[in-house]
């Protein structure tokens, strides 16, 4: 195993943290973060936990309040009682019961798959009659 991925870093609750985040491991919030979050392995957001900027990271589990962009590259899971207000990028999503999200969303490469309908339809249009 990579000891990169194992290496957890908390902000408990009661800990504000203002400022750029950056971390090669993993990260749980707990607390109140306002600023960007960027990790190399996982983020999860705590229910207590709340974050005001954009979180980037390989798995993004959210519980609490997250107010911003979510680029999860692996996967996205929003908890029962979680509360998202922004735009999320992700391969695959989880929203249990109960979670509120308010943005939009954006899975894999959509741009690939529409390309060949557009040029599809385009031609379609050029043919006489």
């Amino acid at each position: 195993m990579n000891g990169n991925t194992e290496d957890i870093t908390i902000i408990s609750n009661g800990v504000k943290i203002e400022g750029k985040v950056t971390s090669t491991g993993s990260i749980r919030v707990d607390g109140t973060l306002q600023g960007d979050l960027n990790a190399k392995g996982n983020v999860t957001v705590g229910e207590q936990g709340k974050i005001k900027g954009e979180i980037t990271a390989n798995l993004v589990t959210i519980g609490g309040n997250v107010v911003g962009t979510v680029n999860a590259r692996e996967k996205l899971v929003l908890e029962g009682k979680c509360v998202l207000k922004g735009d999320i990028i992700t391969k695959v999503l989880v929203i249990e019961a109960g979670a509120k999200f308010d943005g939009k969303s954006s899975m894999g490469d959509s741009k690939e798959i529409s390309s060949p309908i557009l040029s599809t339809n385009l031609k379609n249009e050029n043919k006489p009659g």
